[in-house]
């Protein structure tokens, strides 16, 4: 499951890019953006603090995603916090791996995939 949502970020990474956007305009996909933003920015703590040894993989991911959007301006701070949301909302519910934080990590895990897959489907070229 981890696989497919790791390609779909990245197939919808490269197919929403596509031509440039006027200057701070909103995208139809900016909210599922704003959202998968935060799913990484969850996944980053929760998996930090469930042992998984990734380092830095998915605020490498939330890098990637904004390399391959180029947002600006306040679509990249949407964005930003959106990730910061994420793992501040969760840094401050759960300082140790939980039984709870494992199913919250495989929810997230399967919500950025379905938001991945209709991004992809609905935008790709």
């Amino acid at each position: 499951m981890l696989k497919h949502f790791l390609a779909a970020l990245i197939l919808v990474s490269a197919c929403i890019s596509g031509p440039a956007r006027a200057q701070d305009a909103a995208a139809p996909f900016d909210g599922d953006l704003q959202r998968l933003a935060e799913i990484l920015g969850t996944l980053h703590y929760l998996r930090g603090i469930c042992g998984t040894n990734e380092g830095p993989k998915w605020r490498n991911e939330m890098q990637a995603l904004i390399d391959a959007e180029t947002p600006s301006g306040d679509r990249r701070a949407r964005m930003i916090a959106g990730f910061n949301r994420g793992y501040n909302g969760f840094q401050q519910t759960y300082r140790t791996c939980t039984p709870a934080a494992s199913i919250a990590i495989r929810r997230y895990i399967e919500e950025g995939s379905k938001i991945s897959r209709d991004l992809t489907a609905r935008y790709a070229n």
